[in-house]
């Protein structure tokens, strides 16, 4: 995210919003996998942040502070959910099919794993792959450990590489 804003004087909100909703929208859109739950998700974190706009420009970065309170108001509209049950197999994916998609078709199909994984993996991965943050930077938006967005991000690699693996080899003869 970035507020374009240069000078001596904080930003009014109004600037601010005006210059941090494209990357707002964006990033609330990977988080959320459709439109509507996006500008519902980037509403929602500019109210909240004009409801502490003062406790916004007076932090050291008011992206990041944009960034995670956008992060937690996605976490918190997803926890009333059912947790998501893993399905257990007698034999690992193929290594050939764990291999990274390479065209636009492939990848794709990789993003509605990426949507339907659990809302605190899916944070992960969006902040990281889509969003470019460190695995430091993450941790201080979810207000956790590196340690665990390391082991979030493990598990979540570890559901798209056997869910993107298994339907690369459906429907292939062996």
């Amino acid at each position: 995210m970035h507020t374009g804003t240069s000078g001596t004087s904080a930003p009014t909100f109004e600037e601010y919003a005006g210059v941090i909703w494209p990357s707002l929208y964006r990033s609330a859109y990977l988080l959320a996998g459709n439109h509507a739950d996006a500008e519902d998700i980037a509403q929602q974190t500019l109210f909240k942040a004009y409801r502490s706009w003062s406790r916004v420009v007076r932090s050291d970065s008011p992206d990041a502070y944009v960034r995670r309170v956008l992060t937690n108001v996605f976490l918190s509209a997803r926890r009333p959910r059912k947790r998501r049950l893993e399905l257990l197999t007698d034999a690992p994916p193929e290594r050939e099919a764990a291999q990274a998609p390479h065209g636009p078709e492939e990848r794709l199909m990789l993003w509605s794993h990426v949507t339907s994984l659990p809302p605190r993996q899916r944070a992960v991965i969006v902040l990281r792959y889509y969003e470019g943050l460190s695995e430091q930077e993450i941790a201080d938006v979810l207000g956790c450990s590196c340690g665990n967005v390391k082991s979030t991000a493990h598990h979540a690699l570890k559901a798209l590489r056997a869910a993107f693996g298994s339907e690369r080899t459906d429907g292939r003869e062996s």
